[in-house]
């Protein structure tokens, strides 16, 4: 194979000035492909030759009076990186793309920052510059930390100038077989494309995976994504329910019911404690179906955010900052912690995510938040459905997802919940909006009931 190119040297002249920079230009591919390197000196125009395309023997230039030999040198080595590079792409029988050349002629000419990295080194360098400068949770750096693991596993002997789509590819049943599902598999790709990306643009990585890669995971359209939220009945009923006379049956470890001798549930009343513990698991919870926010920034809530007639917060996950009106709800529940002394000038009476979500399963079990929720996924191309009771899906973030879908069902604009939610992207918004039709068109179908006096005339 043999790449037909066109290389020149040009300079940059720029009015009124003497000299200029010196440039080499390469064209390929019918001249579809062009990329130029800056030599690194100036030329006096004067001095320069466009005809050997070399500075003219025994004069110098610029501020510095550089003598023509060591330019003319540093040309001819340019030539020769540039012949090397079309020599390696010849071989290799590929056809380079602007970036992949770019890439290779940098290497070769010791401009890549630190060369000698491995592919595990400049992850961790990602996740580090990514997590100072954006701000990450221990959760996130958590999530990264497992994705480094899972491609670590995979092939230990990764490396930026080898991976392909192919491996990517192959990464992708190596997670399957795992087991997997697609909707984490995706998740997970999402990620390393992210990272391709940022060592895309800090010259690690010549490719354009981060922008080809667009493999087809059944299930994770965003169309089939579950949704698990309370309806505004569900709500209210939560919101304003009461644990005092509320009686449980005991379970073991496993989760199974502890049985007397007769064969029976054994049953208890939550003592004092307990039902105090859930009430504020319950206010917390409400608090985020009622204002949109995530966890982590409810979490750090101060009594300093809350102003007359809003709330005032940058959130964690994206550094926004969000003002939330309050209403009735959200005016109730913080009246009811406003005299509380909580660590840090805190709000609200908030535990750890972890052990929230527990009491959120075990709250929602009492209240006989029971709907069966049919949840479908796919690992690769096997489909799996499983249906459970709502109030064991239930995590800190139906909050959020809770607020989203009743305000869209209460009639409030797309546009205006997106400023209280922080989003920017209508396509985020788009499973909530198929949930909220989909209500309506079932609601509207309760007019269907036939009438007796229909059909006769009346």
């Amino acid at each position: 194979m043999n790449i037909k190119r066109v290389c020149q040297f040009l300079l940059d002249k720029e009015p009124s000035k003497p000299d200029a920079k010196l440039r080499y230009r390469i064209k390929w591919n019918g001249n579809k492909n062009i990329v130029a390197f800056n030599i690194g000196y100036r030329v006096d125009i004067a001095k320069w030759s466009l005809e050997t395309q070399r500075c003219i023997h025994n004069t110098t230039h610029g501020k510095k009076k550089i003598a023509a030999n060591i330019i003319n040198r540093e040309i001819q080595r340019f030539e020769q990186i540039a012949d090397e590079v079309f020599g390696f792409f010849e071989l290799s029988r590929k056809l380079p793309s602007e970036d992949e050349f770019r890439y290779e002629f940098n290497r070769r000419n010791g401009k890549l920052p630190n060369a000698d990295k491995s592919f595990f080194d400049i992850f961790d360098e990602f996740t580090k510059n990514m997590g100072a400068q954006n701000l990450w949770t221990p959760a996130t750096y958590t999530k990264f930390g497992t994705i480094r693991t899972r491609l670590n596993d995979f092939d230990s002997k990764l490396s930026l100038e080898s991976i392909s789509e192919e491996t990517m590819q192959e990464f992708i049943k190596y997670q399957i077989g795992l087991p997997l599902r697609n909707t984490t598999i995706a998740k997970n790709i999402s990620f390393v494309k992210w990272f391709l990306r940022w060592a895309h643009q800090k010259n690690y990585y010549s490719g354009l995976l981060h922008e080809t890669f667009k493999p087809k995971l059944k299930g994770t359209d965003g169309n089939s994504k579950e949704v698990i939220h309370l309806t505004w009945e569900e709500l209210l009923h939560v919101y304003n329910f009461d644990f005092t006379n509320t009686k449980f049956y005991l379970k073991d470890n496993l989760g199974n019911f502890l049985l007397n001798e007769s064969g029976n549930k054994i049953e208890r009343k939550l003592d004092i404690e307990s039902r105090k513990a859930l009430e504020r698991i319950r206010d917390v919870f409400c608090f985020c179906c009622f204002t949109s926010l995530r966890y982590s920034d409810v979490a750090k809530l101060r009594c300093s955010d809350i102003k007359d007639k809003y709330i005032s917060v940058v959130t964690q996950k994206t550094a926004d900052g969000l003002k939330i009106e309050l209403n009735d709800y959200t005016r109730e529940i913080l009246e009811r912690y406003k005299d509380f002394p909580f660590k840090d000038g805190k709000a609200l009476p908030v535990i750890s995510n972890q052990r929230m979500n527990e009491h959120l399963k075990e709250l929602g079990e009492l209240a006989e938040i029971n709907e069966p929720q049919r949840i479908v996924y796919f690992r690769g191309s096997e489909r799996y459905e499983e249906v459970y009771p709502k109030y064991a899906l239930l995590t800190t973030h139906c909050g959020r997802r809770t607020f989203i879908v009743n305000a869209l069902y209460l009639g409030i604009p797309a546009e205006v919940v997106m400023k209280w939610t922080g989003h920017n992207d209508y396509n985020a918004m788009r499973p909530y909006v198929k949930i909220v039709d989909d209500l309506k068109e079932r609601e509207m179908s309760k007019f269907n009931r036939k009438s007796p006096n229909i059909g006769n005339g009346d």
